[in-house]
């Protein structure tokens, strides 16, 4: 994936410490207001089947130089963790068979350029549908952390994975070790994105690759719905462009291969009930007409381009 001409004159830099006064993709101070979305997270909490459309913990800015977005105040690490540790869903749960194939369609991205498939780190892996997907494949080593005590439990009572109760920054992991690490919806979820970068390439091999999973605010479906996008959501840190993704990657000493859409599957149902973020009573009304017509758990895979899958290498091969 090549510079664009833009792109050359960014620093190449990594930063220091993520702040909020600068731009966390390029390190630029030119930060102007964006979209007014302040609100409060509801009693429902962190959970990816998440409805509270248009909310966020401040409002988003705009780097003037990379395009990237972010909120104008970063929530502390202590607000966060423990929402996180005790978050919990069963609709993903129920979700199962949509959710393994769209991870076999990651997979199959990231085999393209992995050698072969040896050492995978899920980050963040929830459940663990994309390792369980990892191991039937015949990778040699599928390894997740997952803050969430009911997800990280799921996975090693119901799948039988070793995915570990731990956080990125403190887990006991070995440097160099892995082939590939995976972080899939989590990065724009952090207050420190471009320490967990460090991080994952403390614990990659030389040449080894990360895949992202990402909202595109960059998107026409973004831009279209503004602060309403479903992707506005509480903890939702940053908002990533296919641009400002490259950018931070490259600081941190990665070069991006490959970038594409990546939609997700779900059952139509999933896909109605969700519309309920914006109108209640008619996703309610479709949702009937949908189980009269026999179709409403029927996996439907929608693209409407406004989420990425970008993958990119680290150091020497």
């Amino acid at each position: 994936m090549p510079k664009s001409r833009s792109e050359e004159t960014i620093p190449t830099a990594p930063l220091a410490v993520d702040s909020d006064e600068i731009c966390a993709a390029c390190g630029s101070d030119r930060l102007i207001p964006h979209m007014q979305v302040a609100g409060e997270m509801g009693e429902e909490g962190l959970i990816p089947t998440t409805k509270q459309f248009g909310t966020a913990l401040g409002n988003i800015v705009r780097c003037d130089v990379c395009s990237h977005m972010q909120l104008d105040r970063f929530p502390s690490d202590a607000e966060l963790d423990a929402a996180y540790a005790e978050a919990a869903s069963d609709d993903y749960v129920e979700e199962e068979a949509g959710q393994r194939y769209s991870f076999r369609s990651v997979l199959e991205r990231i085999e393209r350029y992995a050698p072969e498939r040896g050492r995978i780190l899920d980050v963040g892996c929830w459940v663990g549908f994309l390792l369980a997907e990892a191991r039937d494949r015949g990778w040699q080593e599928c390894v997740g952390i997952e803050p969430s005590t009911f997800a990280s439990t799921y996975a090693r009572e119901r799948l039988g994975l070793d995915v570990r109760t731990e956080e990125l920054f403190t887990a006991d992991l070995p440097t160099g070790h892995f082939d590939v690490v995976v972080m899939g919806d989590v990065l724009e979820h952090l207050t420190r994105a471009n320490a967990a970068l460090d991080r994952i390439g403390e614990l990659l091999r030389p040449g080894g690759l990360i895949a992202l999973e990402l909202p595109d605010a960059g998107s026409r479906v973004a831009r279209l719905l503004g602060p309403r996008w479903w992707s506005v959501i509480p903890t939702h840190i940053h908002y990533f462009t296919r641009r400002s993704a490259a950018t931070m990657l490259r600081r941190h000493g990665y070069e991006p291969l490959f970038v594409a859409t990546d939609p997700k599957s779900f059952t139509v149902r999933y896909y109605l009930d969700k519309g309920g973020g914006y109108l209640p009573g008619v996703s309610k009304a479709l949702i009937a007409i949908a189980e009269r017509l026999g179709v409403a758990d029927r996996m439907w895979t929608p693209d409407f381009r406004d989420r990425m899958v970008m993958i990119a290498r680290y150091g020497a091969a």
